[in-house]
């Protein structure tokens, strides 16, 4: 990707419309740090020679197209109807913005598209996608959010779908899309708790999803399958590997836990004790499918094919391995040391 001078100048606008985005004084600021966003990250995910990626790119852009039409065409009758002040305080234009957000972040019932286009991208497309591209609408959502029967209902429907949809995939990208869409409802909770708890959340969350796709994209895994019969003759590289997605699926001893802990400890403060058990019970299903995978490629004895061992591991990506995985596994401890000593 950094080798093409158009890729380093799509992926610059498409940070700067985050950017923009997030720093607007203006709804209409907005809307037009989200277009050029959207047409920024068009052509990293288009590839002429993967009929998939025109195919995902080409879904992107209309859903993503509907949205940003939708959020202008409510931005105009708030605009019409009344000044800001009185915006805050309707109830159906809170409703309208919040859906649009919604709908471009990927969080049920709008996921529809998420992990459709997840499975026709490369896995550096699938991190900005699972990653960058919901700062700006998450940011946005965070202005305007509060704790009525709407939002209650998507972070139960996120977690609902994000957990169960992940049951019968093989498909990493799509298992990936739909432990996102789960995490989005986390995130959602965070932001209803805390000021910045979300922040947090989130940046853990990057963190692990980025060290994940670090490993896949260096062997060019897939599919479930394909990490029964790599790295065999490396027990390091699937350690690694296997207790990053546990940390990402919230497993106590891990670094995953902790924005969780801190979820689960404002909400109960806050007395939502209904939805909090459900995100819980949830999350147990979520940590089942990376068990799943786990289990299946720790204890399996397969055959492998000769050709597997000459896989060649660079120094440099040993090394960033290694410490992602370091952090991964002592983060929660070195938390709460610091936090003590504070």
């Amino acid at each position: 990707m950094f080798t093409n001078p158009s890729k380093i100048l799509f992926l610059s606008t498409l940070m700067i419309g985050t950017f923009i985005s997030i720093s607007s004084t203006s709804w209409l600021g907005v809307w037009m740090g989200l277009e050029i966003n959207l047409l920024s990250f068009i052509p990293l995910m288009s590839n002429s020679k993967n009929i998939l990626s025109t195919e995902a790119s080409l879904k992107y852009f209309l859903v993503q197209a509907i949205a940003s039409s939708l959020l202008l065409f409510s931005l105009i009758m708030m605009f019409l109807m009344s000044n800001m002040a009185f915006m805050l305080n309707h109830e159906v234009f809170l409703l309208l913005i919040s859906s649009t957000l919604l709908l471009k972040m990927g969080a049920a019932p709008f996921h529809f598209w998420f992990p459709g286009t997840m499975e026709g991208l490369n896995w550096w497309n699938n991190l900005i996608l699972m990653t960058w591209q919901k700062i700006a609408p998450l940011m946005l959502l965070s202005y305007m959010i509060k704790m009525n029967l709407f939002f209650s209902t998507i972070i139960v429907l996120s977690i609902l779908i994000g957990s169960l949809g992940g049951l019968n995939q093989t498909s990493l990208r799509k298992l990936m899309a739909y432990s996102s869409i789960n995490h989005l409802g986390w995130m959602i909770a965070a932001m209803i708790s805390g000021e910045n708890l979300w922040v947090l959340y989130f940046l853990t969350y990057s963190f692990l999803s980025a060290a994940i796709i670090f490993i896949f994209n260096n062997f060019q895994i897939f599919h479930i399958n394909q990490n029964f019969i790599l790295m065999n003759n490396d027990p390091q590289v699937k350690f690694c590997m296997f207790s990053l997605l546990l940390s990402l699926g919230g497993l106590p001893p891990f670094l995953g836990f902790l924005p969780k802990w801190l979820v689960i400890q404002a909400m109960t403060e806050m007395n939502s004790l209904l939805i909090i058990t459900l995100m819980v019970i949830t999350t147990l299903l979520t940590l089942f499918y990376y068990l799943r995978i786990t289990f299946s490629a720790f204890l399996f004895s397969y055959t492998e094919i000769k050709w597997n061992y000459n896989y060649y591991y660079s120094n440099q990506f040993y090394t960033l391995m290694i410490t992602f995985t370091t952090i991964s596994l002592l983060g929660l401890t070195m938390s709460s040391l610091i936090f003590n000593m504070m």
